[in-house]
């Protein structure tokens, strides 16, 4: 009998990836996304027709955070990870023969500024402001109300080391010769990372710390992201939120070397953030993908026995600018 898996919002790398993957591992894969191809969202007959059956759900929707955080794109960067989980949710409740085992985005924003110990799942603090807000919401959606026959997990992922918008920043900086370190520092006031939603946290200063181009730089191949989403499924005590991390996580300085390596730049010039926010204003982005100091570790993954393909920095780097 032929495997069945759903996968929703399946459109961007880490999509891509994951349905070759499950392709080339038997599965009929079949898709929910804004034009199907086999559901769309809104769709409610047709979700739970898709979902009615299969073994696997994978939830990657949501719109890209590789934009400017205007009010617009704050609501829909909420509203598009919130209402689809809620979606999914709905029709996980709803079919007659649910999925197994759900796997559904989130990230390792959610943990605060840390620059004085890791983040594990179960001894890591959540953080506050906006997109920390996100992450919490979208997680609370996931685990509303009882899914007996459906095992849940929230996949806290890192930034992902592969064919994706941060991944080419960073190259393009390198390459550029602007891959020095990133130094934070004050900045004119905004509200752009203020909290969002029902209970928003934080206040409305944007926050800066002294770091030194120290902040911490979690990281994950994406190779690995695939391959403990396949571990995920296939180890039925893991539950929860769990931390797709590499276990060797770098600092900003050492990533930005680690960059510089990879793709034959003999220089890279430092930045502070009064040259970094321009230049990310011009780009499209905000200066929180390199000045949050994000130290995540795989805990639950590393002692279930996952064994990462790429667990050091350095040969991942090189994979990536190979590719």
């Amino acid at each position: 009998m032929t495997r069945r898996a759903v996968v929703a919002g399946g459109s961007g790398f880490v999509g891509t990836a994951v349905i070759a993957s499950l392709r080339d591992e038997g599965y009929l894969v079949t898709q929910i996304g804004r034009r199907g191809p086999d559901a769309s969202w809104g769709d409610s007959d047709g979700i739970r027709r898709t979902i009615d059956g299969a073994e696997l759900l994978v939830n990657l929707a949501g719109k890209r955070v590789d934009c400017r955080y205007t009010d617009a794109n704050r609501d829909e960067i909420l509203r598009s990870r919130v209402e689809t989980t809620r979606e999914l949710r709905e029709a996980v409740a709803d079919v007659e023969s649910p999925p197994a085992v759900w796997l559904n985005a989130s990230t390792a924003t959610i943990y605060r500024y840390a620059l004085d110990r890791p983040q594990s799942e179960d001894g890591g603090d959540l953080g506050s402001g906006f997109s920390v807000d996100v992450a919490r919401a979208w997680e609370q959606e996931l685990f509303a109300d009882d899914l007996p026959a459906t095992r849940r997990v929230a996949l806290r992922m890192a930034i992902v080391f592969g064919d994706g918008p941060a991944t080419a920043m960073l190259l393009r900086l390198a390459r550029l010769g602007l891959g020095g370190s990133q130094y934070d520092g004050p900045w004119f006031p905004h509200r752009r990372y203020r909290g969002i939603g029902q209970h928003p946290t934080g206040d409305d200063r944007a926050p800066w710390h002294r770091s030194r181009g120290r902040q911490r730089f979690s990281w994950i191949h994406l190779d690995d992201v695939v391959g403990s989403m396949r571990f995920l499924r296939e180890t039925p005590s893991l539950s929860g939120p769990i931390n797709l991390s590499a276990p060797n996580p770098t600092d900003n300085r050492g990533v930005m070397a680690a960059l510089r390596r990879a793709v034959g730049a003999p220089v890279g010039i430092p930045a502070a953030r009064f040259m970094l926010e321009p230049a990310l204003w011009a780009l499209g982005a905000e200066s929180e993908l390199l000045l949050k100091s994000r130290w995540v570790v795989p805990d639950r993954l590393v002692e279930a026995g996952y064994v990462f393909r790429y667990p050091e920095l350095e040969p991942a780097l090189r994979d990536v600018a190979r590719r």
